[in-house]
């Protein structure tokens, strides 16, 4: 365990953060008081002191021993004007980054960065007109990112904005709408889902309070442009084709679709994929779905709970393309526990020969409600790595099969602290994957533990947009009983000045 104390609450996540890159497999615990019961051993011990024109960082290593003697102890301050947050936290993180690194030896590849997506910074730039090269020393300076990292958000960044000027954002709008529901849950997972078998006699009463609130959203937003929808999960083909094509009939019937630019559902797990499912999409004129392996050795997909086979997700990948799908997206994870290089590089071979048209590739983050992090202590010999050497051959099959970088992001606790990226083929890049991650426009969510988004067009005076959000409860009981209070929450939120 790692222990911060600081002596007033300020800027807690970004040191947590910081911390938790350097050391991805400790405990990491920051608080305005001293941890009372520790539970582990504490390893390091960090003192932050917020001084009337410094901060103060003193970092020691601490022995599990009687006297707790300190060893390899290190300070370093900072000057800062309390008066510009912004600046204040910015001086924060190089400084304790500096420390860490320093301390570790180690070098992250997005250096300081935490707290926001990669790719919002450039693209800030760029729309006020800044060169790469402007861009690339703000980046170099300010976050200590690497050339690579640098260069490949700069290139994202640029596709992005391309592929947004399209679309209208102070008249349009995207719908995302959540199926709950998994044949089972995976070792890593820690998203809202629910046991199909469990709820398969309920799931038609799901979907009633689901189209009670299509209802809704298709009423208010009448005078919006539907840009785009998104039909996600859990596993949207959890649910039989009769219900598949119910919802989906639903949304074509409520409605107006003639401003849609995209139509995508997540089909996911190959052990839910079956022809019929995949021929009521068609019929429907849907063509972009995801099919979502994570992994091709089967090993590695016996560890983590996903009951189907490597040769399920080729035949499901072949099937698709026979009923005529001309956009799939495939969905890999790097780092999954006992996976080798030569086992990714096996997993890009096959991608390779099934030449999706998209292809999304997640570094594996361990969160706090995943199996794989509350049952460690079961998984703790399988080990997880995810290096450089990782994500440089996943970078490079992809370009060998003609699909480039279109959208990028990171979350907390990413194996080797990298990110996940979204590749496509010319023409087959994914609006609302872009969308979801720039916030340029709202996204209105249905079904349990959906998030709505509501993006106010016009910029805050320093150039920010206001975002706020409505959630859904994740309990698909509560959900289907208290589905007007869901509405409500939407209908307050988009009536707000």
């Amino acid at each position: 365990m790692i222990t911060v104390l600081l002596d007033k609450a300020e800027f807690e996540y970004d040191i947590h953060s910081l911390v938790k890159a350097f050391y991805p497999k400790e405990e990491v615990y920051v608080s305005t008081k001293d941890k009372e019961k520790k539970e582990e051993p504490v390893h390091y011990h960090m003192d932050v002191q917020f001084a009337p024109e410094e901060i103060i960082f003193s970092w020691k290593r601490v022995e599990a021993s009687e006297d707790n003697a300190n060893q390899n102890g290190i300070t370093k301050c900072v000057a800062v004007d309390y008066t510009n947050r912004k600046e204040t936290k910015n001086s924060l993180k190089r400084t304790l980054y500096r420390l860490l690194s320093e301390y570790t030896g180690v070098e992250l590849p997005w250096g300081n960065l935490t707290g926001i997506r990669p790719t919002k910074i450039p693209m800030a730039l760029l729309e006020e007109g800044k060169s790469e090269e402007e861009i690339a020393r703000y980046m170099k300076e300010t976050y200590f990112t690497s050339d690579e990292k640098i260069k490949l958000s700069i290139e994202i960044a640029e596709r992005e904005l391309e592929l947004l000027h399209k679309l209208d954002y102070e008249e349009g709008y995207s719908l995302y709408i959540g199926i709950p529901f998994c044949p089972t849950t995976c070792l890593y997972c820690s998203f809202t889902s629910y046991s199909m078998s469990a709820w398969k006699n309920r799931m038609d009463d799901y979907l009633s309070a689901l189209e009670k609130e299509l209802d809704y959203t298709a009423v208010k937003f009448a005078h919006k442009k539907l840009n785009s929808i998104y039909i996600g999960g859990g596993t949207p083909t959890t649910l039989n084709p009769q219900q598949l094509d119910r919802l989906i009939r639903k949304i074509k019937c409520s409605f107006d679709l003639s401003d849609l630019v995209e139509f995508t559902v997540e089909v996911g797990r190959p052990d839910s994929i079956t022809k019929e499912k995949l021929m009521v999409l068609r019929n429907h004129d849907i063509s972009r779905i995801s099919i979502n392996p994570q992994t091709m050795k089967q090993e590695t997909l016996d560890l983590i709970g996903r009951h189907h086979t490597v040769q399920q997700t080729i035949d499901s990948f072949y099937l698709a393309r026979e009923l005529g799908f001309d956009n799939i997206n495939m969905d890999l994870i790097v780092g999954l526990p006992g996976e080798s290089l030569s086992d990714v590089a096996d997993t890009m071979e096959v991608i390779r020969k099934l030449a999706p048209d998209n292809l999304t590739v997640h570094s594996l983050a361990i969160k706090r409600a995943a199996r794989l992090n509350i049952q460690r202590e079961r998984y703790q010999d399988f080990e997880i790595v995810n290096t450089a050497d990782h994500i440089a051959l996943t970078s490079k099959v992809a370009e060998e099969m003609g699909l480039f970088p279109y959208y990028l992001y990171r979350q907390k606790n990413m194996a080797g602290n990298f990110e996940n990226v979204g590749y496509a083929a010319p023409g087959k890049a994914g609006v609302y994957n872009v969308l979801i991650m720039e916030e340029k426009q709202s996204i209105v969510a249905c079904g349990a533990g959906a998030s709505t988004k509501r993006v106010w067009v016009q910029p805050n005076p320093d150039g920010t947009h206001r975002i706020e959000r409505a959630e859904n409860v994740k309990d698909v009981a509560q959900y289907i009983t208290r589905i007007d209070e869901m509405i409500e929450r939407k209908s307050r939120l988009f009536t707000k000045e």
